[in-house]
């Protein structure tokens, strides 16, 4: 997982050097033609972790057609629980009801962040007191922390000066995301009371209007970038 971290962060720091510094990419691409993939965790209890299917491929294909990033948009489904999760540097959650992990499920978890993998967690409603039952039993003495506005992962690409964008209505809140840090590294990021991967999903899926399916397609592209190229 170190190794295949350190190789992806190589080749996404030259690639958006490039952009900054106006140099063309095509020698930089020749150096590594990889594409890095990412997982979408299944889990028990009877969530819908497998819900808007399009939502991962249109976010990455965003990435890939907007950015230099070699980009797999065919992502893997992993098991919580499964060592084949060390294989992916970003994994991918979200869904509307239950999360139950057992102890096995929870220590794979940990280690896999503690490890360098980065997961990302999208509520679609009602997943808020899972996620919380979740982290706590992955990281008993770690605790969700409100990033502000300020934060890296707001400013990487496309600029979020008021942090997260209002995707769907919920429950009527602002939008809010949360961090867990570990060794002062973040290794989880969740998304709350805006749906970001909703706005990912077909335009048909939710009827969202382009402007604010835009609006999530950078910040998912912002969150992709900061996971990949960050020392967090």
């Amino acid at each position: 997982m170190s190794n295949n971290k350190k190789l992806y962060k190589g080749i996404l720091f030259s690639l958006l050097a490039c952009i900054l510094l106006s140099v063309p990419t095509e020698d930089v691409l020749a150096q590594d033609k990889s594409a890095f993939k990412i997982a979408r965790l299944k889990y028990r209890g009877g969530g819908d972790w497998y819900n808007n299917p399009s939502a991962l491929t249109n976010v990455l294909e965003y990435a890939s057609s907007n950015l230099p990033i070699t980009v797999d948009p065919d992502y893997d489904d992993v098991d919580v629980g499964s060592r084949e999760l060390h294989n992916y540097p970003f994994a991918f959650m979200t869904g509307h009801g239950t999360i139950k992990i057992n102890e096995a499920e929870a220590s794979n978890l940990r280690s896999y962040m503690n490890n360098g993998g980065f997961l990302y967690i999208d509520d679609d409603y009602g997943l808020d007191k899972y996620v919380r039952r979740l982290v706590e039993k992955v990281y008993p003495d770690e605790t969700l922390k409100e990033l502000p506005f300020g934060h890296p992962i707001y400013h990487q690409v496309y600029e979020f000066e008021e942090g997260l964008p209002k995707i769907h209505k919920h429950d009527g809140k602002a939008p809010r995301g949360f961090g867990l840090f570990k060794d002062g590294r973040l290794v989880l990021y969740y998304t709350y009371e805006t749906n970001i991967s909703d706005g990912w999903a077909n335009p048909e899926v939710h009827n969202n209007p382009e402007e604010v399916r835009q609006k999530a397609l950078r910040m998912g592209a912002n969150i992709l970038v900061y996971a990949l190229t960050s020392e967090r």
